[in-house]
């Protein structure tokens, strides 16, 4: 009966365990280079988007399927921190928009608790997206200063004996 809401289902699975792996890539050169505040971020979305994966694997269970734990696309290696932000903004839009489409085919198909589920995560993917691109735009207004500031932070951190490496 819902067969089609468990295919859609594994799909976001598959979407938000690229989005892990890719989070958690950028996240480690971020931390690498010194930008703690992005670093950050890119951790904490990683973090919520295993709990996307989490929903979208109870609700699969719950239609007595069977959740598939395989990534839609291989982490794309980008060190320059624009490219992170920019990658990171297109994947968040792309998830938003395809979350959308999956609501309304869920609902579609008289199941309302899977469309809310989407829906929901449509909310979440919406705020990532602005967050990359308020990061986009302090970069474009600040300059590369903006970066510089969080290196300069954490060295400061490290020469008090307050930071880690």
């Amino acid at each position: 009966m819902h067969e089609q809401s468990i295919v859609l289902l594994n799909r976001a699975v598959a979407e938000e365990m690229s989005a892990v792996h890719q989070y958690m890539y950028f996240h480690f050169h971020c931390d690498d280079q010194g930008y703690d505040l992005l670093a950050g971020l890119f951790k904490r979305t990683a973090i919520e988007e295993m709990i996307h994966i989490e929903r979208a694997a109870e609700r699969i269970l719950f239609l007595k399927g069977e959740v598939k734990l395989e990534a839609s696309e291989a982490v794309q290696e980008i060190h320059e921190v624009r490219k992170m932000l920019e990658r990171a903004a297109a994947m968040e839009e792309q998830s938003a928009k395809s979350y959308n489409e999956w609501a309304n085919e869920s609902g579609a198909n008289a199941d309302s608790a899977t469309k809310r589920l989407f829906e929901d995560l449509v909310a979440d993917e919406e705020r990532h997206h602005d967050q990359y691109t308020t990061e986009m735009e302090n970069i474009e207004k600040f300059g590369e200063g903006y970066l510089a500031l969080q290196s300069i932070e954490r060295s400061k951190g490290l020469s008090a004996g307050t930071g880690a490496e």
